[in-house]
């Protein structure tokens, strides 16, 4: 079976796995365009999403190495993203990392993930915006009555287009706190 989903957030694409999972299905692939293969099983698995800046061939090798002694199978997805995708049988002891610290610095690396990716969409919605607003028609606010509404509705599905970086910020602002507000809990206890 293969699902097609984007997500923006790591921790609702991790519990939208697990639920699948435990309708009976084991994740096989993941590929950067958001399509999600499975396959039907007998055994329950649990899934487990972490996120790793660039690693090289070596230390990737090792970070795997480290996760597979203790049971825990790649997921193979994109290399360029950052997510790793890690599944196992559920045995109860499901957890990826193992103290706070491991914790705390998995939400580190996801508020570096997110305001670097919304500094990036930051940037090219200024590149955007900068000469124009959203609507790009010439002479669009001058005109009146019908033609007004047709061109206006003829350009709005493009300037929502436009929008899309804008938002894109907006989402990786919340994920970016979201993490923050997890990672200053850790810190504080």
């Amino acid at each position: 079976m293969k699902k097609f989903k984007m997500f923006f957030d790591i921790e609702k694409e991790e519990q939208w796995l697990n639920e699948l999972l435990q309708k009976g299905y084991c994740c096989t692939n993941i590929s950067g365009l958001g399509i999600y293969t499975f396959k039907k099983t007998d055994k329950r698995y649990v899934i487990r999403l972490d996120y790793q800046d660039y690693l090289s061939k070596k230390k990737f090798e090792d970070y795997k190495g480290i996760y597979e002694d203790f049971g825990w199978n790649y997921i193979n997805s994109s290399w360029l993203g950052g997510i790793r995708y890690w599944q196992k049988e559920d045995d109860n002891q499901n957890e990826i990392f193992s103290d706070r610290q491991s914790t705390s610095n998995y939400y580190r690396r996801l508020m570096g993930y997110s305001s670097g990716l919304g500094i990036l969409f930051l940037l090219f919605s200024y590149m955007l915006y900068k000469d124009s607003g959203l609507y790009l028609a010439e002479g669009l606010w001058s005109m009146e009555g019908a033609l007004f509404w047709k061109a206006f509705l003829f350009e709005t599905p493009f300037a929502l287009l436009r929008s899309l970086p804008a938002l894109m910020v907006v989402f990786y602002c919340s994920s970016f706190y979201k993490a923050y507000r997890k990672y200053s809990m850790l810190k504080e206890n």
